[in-house]
């Protein structure tokens, strides 16, 4: 995408391609799900090779298409600032596998969804952002939605060690700071194809650290599995990091971060159609109250264009 369109943000054209990304994002969960069900995937081990295959998978796909994207323009300048990018994304990606096994996925969904409100903060703080009454009624819609949808509202998940919530809040706290950081590509005008590409550069040789050659090739001679796993970078993680990465380009990170909270509805759905599990009663009304905050945030921002 040019840098010229991205100087002219365009909400609703933000809106659809989070939405997208989101949608897309959202089928991470039924591929880690048979990784784990099938073949027991460390959770470490799964990242790593995931994000490795996405640096393979959009490296080559960037070098036929449009290989003038695999530059960083003034590179030696910025490479401090990438080699931190992957490492937020890196910690994201380990903290929030360590969330799940100490608190369990109800739970660290509601926690890693704390990001929201984190990333409104942080934006007000470095950016001068307004944080609105819309915005503020969405976010509380949002988190809620996220807990009744998760199912977190049962106090017996929540019988876990401060460490575990430390944790998980730190998950949250991490996605904000890779949100942050992809706004900053933005400002640069930086393409978010190349900031995607270089942050899972990153993150790869981050996590290449956490690996033991035990563990490492875990799968084996099993291809199906690695050919899932091949998928799992290829499609949910290329589509859902990158389009969310594009559409900071014409939302607030805290905006995005918001659309993302779509996400455990739609994994909900997701997961009806193809492992056959059923959303609640309450399960369907955290979702509803979701994808009110989504639309109410939708009217803020158009409100906020009138004023």
């Amino acid at each position: 995408m040019e840098s010229q369109a991205l100087a002219r943000p365009a909400p609703l054209r933000g809106y659809l391609i989070c939405g997208v990304g989101t949608a897309i994002w959202s089928t991470t969960a039924i591929f880690i799900a048979h990784l784990n069900a099938r073949y027991g995937l460390p959770p470490l081990v799964l990242a790593f090779w995931r994000d490795l295959f996405v640096v393979l998978g959009l490296g080559a796909g960037l070098a036929l298409i449009r290989p003038g994207l695999l530059r960083i323009p003034d590179a030696r300048r910025r490479w401090a600032f990438f080699a931190a990018y992957g490492l937020t994304l890196a910690v994201f990606n380990a903290l929030w596998t360590t969330s799940v096994a100490l608190n369990g996925a109800a739970v660290a969904t509601v926690l890693v969804y704390s990001s929201p409100a984190i990333t409104s903060l942080l934006e007000w703080w470095l950016f001068g952002e307004r944080i609105n009454r819309f915005r503020i009624i969405a976010l509380a819609l949002s988190l809620t939605g996220c807990v009744l949808t998760s199912g977190a509202y049962d106090a017996a998940l929540w019988r876990v060690n401060p460490l575990g919530i430390a944790v998980g809040l730190a998950g949250g706290a991490a996605f904000s700071v890779y949100s942050l950081f992809g706004k900053a590509t933005q400002r640069q005008e930086i393409s978010p194809w190349t900031a995607t590409l270089y942050a899972f550069i990153g993150a790869t040789f981050f996590l290449g650290l956490l690996q033991r050659p035990a563990t490492l090739f875990w799968l084996g001679r099993a291809l199906d599995g690695w050919a899932v796993l091949l998928l799992l970078a290829l499609v949910p993680t290329i589509g859902g990091y990158g389009l969310y990465t594009v559409s900071l380009g014409y939302l607030p990170a805290g905006t995005a971060n918001l659309i993302v909270t779509l996400e455990p509805v739609m994994t909900g759905i997701m997961a009806y159609l193809f492992l056959r599990e059923r959303m609640t009663a309450v399960q369907l009304l955290g979702g509803a109250l979701i994808l009110s905050g989504v639309f109410l945030l939708r009217v803020g921002e158009e409100k906020r264009r009138g004023d």
